[in-house]
């Protein structure tokens, strides 16, 4: 199974009933030749292990998704109620711990299932818009960054991160569902092996090929982020899906940067940068509390997720693609599926900062793509 998911491919039931068979993933593109997004619908099978049909079909962002087309691959994936990820799963380490070495298939990371907590507030989840409630309450989210509190960009050993100078509030977020300041302390990616899938969170189970996480702390109510990681209402992460689409030019000054950390630990100076760039021009969100997504896992953050996702090209993502979990002198590790499963909603609510009744209204004639765009 780890050879198999470096390499693209998925395990699957072909009809029948428990037990795992396996076949290729093939992924192409839409009718016109360009890069598609998918729809992934989870089905149970006897064995404990869930079924995803990926579906073949292009997204509006500011529209919910509609009825599907053409089948092109299926993915065994563990059910929702396992708070843990795969195996050959590989996730990012928000608090900078060291850990004993890989076990094979395994990522430090998650080699102790007594990492788990039995908590009912996890991250990432599916957001099903027709789900979600309108919250007439939710602000409008204030960012402001300074682009001079950007310091540098390295590799951690799961992902790559953009940190920033936290010790006043230069770089802020407010409003939303915040009742105070949050620092920007960094941000950073998930990806995937391919374009198919490789987004934390999903919107109607629809996966995207990345996703962006802009990681902020409470200074009013904690000392540093250490503390505030560990603690309710301690960080608010901001979530923006990326999508195949149009090259994205200031995304491009990051990229340029990553050959020279291409291995782990690895460190260069990145200055001037505001990370509001890679933001959508679309204010619209959803919000919900979860948790971090690698240990130790604390309940501590308000999820923020865009709507809208941005656009960045094929090539930027492959460049992502080819750095490395591993130290120079080590066998090397690509990169790839740095990202958690999706973990139960239990009884949670989702709330969007606008209004979808149009979603709910399934006998209603469909709004135009212009009226939708607009909040």
């Amino acid at each position: 199974m780890e050879g198999e998911s470096r390499k693209g491919r998925a395990s699957a039931q072909a009809g029948g009933k428990a037990g795992v068979g396996r076949t290729k993933v093939h992924v192409a593109g839409g009718q016109t030749g360009a890069p598609s997004e998918c729809v992934c619908s989870a089905v149970k099978t006897e064995d404990r292990v869930m079924q995803q049909t990926v579906f073949l079909k292009p997204f509006s962002s500011c529209s919910p998704p509609g009825n599907t087309s053409q089948v092109i691959q299926r993915i065994p994936v563990y059910p929702i109620t396992a708070l843990r990820p795969r195996p050959t799963q590989v996730v990012f380490n928000y608090m900078r711990k060291e850990h004993i070495p890989h076990k094979k298939g395994v990522h430090p990371l998650w080699e102790s299932v007594d990492l788990v907590p039995g908590g009912d507030q996890q991250s990432p989840i599916n957001i099903w818009w027709r789900d979600s409630v309108y919250d007439a309450g939710l602000k409008p989210l204030t960012i402001s960054y300074d682009p001079a509190t950007c310091l540098h960009v390295w590799n951690n050993g799961y992902s790559f991160l953009v940190e920033f100078e936290d010790s006043t509030d230069k770089s802020v977020i407010k409003g939303g569902p915040l009742e105070h300041n949050y620092r920007l302390k960094q941000f950073h990616f998930h990806w995937g092996a391919i374009d198919a899938w490789g987004s934390e969170h999903t919107v109607d189970s629809k996966c995207f090929p990345a996703e962006l996480h802009l990681v902020h702390w409470n200074a009013v109510k904690f000392e540093n982020f250490e503390d505030a990681a560990l603690e309710e209402n301690g960080l608010a992460v901001i979530g923006v899906f990326l999508k195949l689409g149009k090259h994205h030019k200031e995304l491009q000054k990051l990229v340029d940067t990553l050959p020279s950390i291409k291995h782990k630990d690895t460190l260069v100076e990145f200055g001037s940068f505001d990370p509001s760039c890679l933001m959508p021009t679309c204010p619209d969100y959803w919000t919900y509390s979860g948790s971090l997504t690698t240990p130790p896992l604390s309940e501590s953050v308000t999820w923020i997720i865009k709507k809208q996702p941005v656009e960045v090209d094929h090539d930027q993502l492959e460049q992502f693609r080819t750095l490395l979990f591993t130290s120079e002198g080590e066998k090397e590790k690509r990169m790839v599926d740095n990202f958690r499963p999706l973990q139960p909603l239990m009884n949670r609510t989702v709330r969007s900062s606008f209004r979808h009744d149009y979603v709910l209204n399934v006998g209603a004639k469909p709004k135009s793509a212009t009226s939708q765009a607009t909040p």
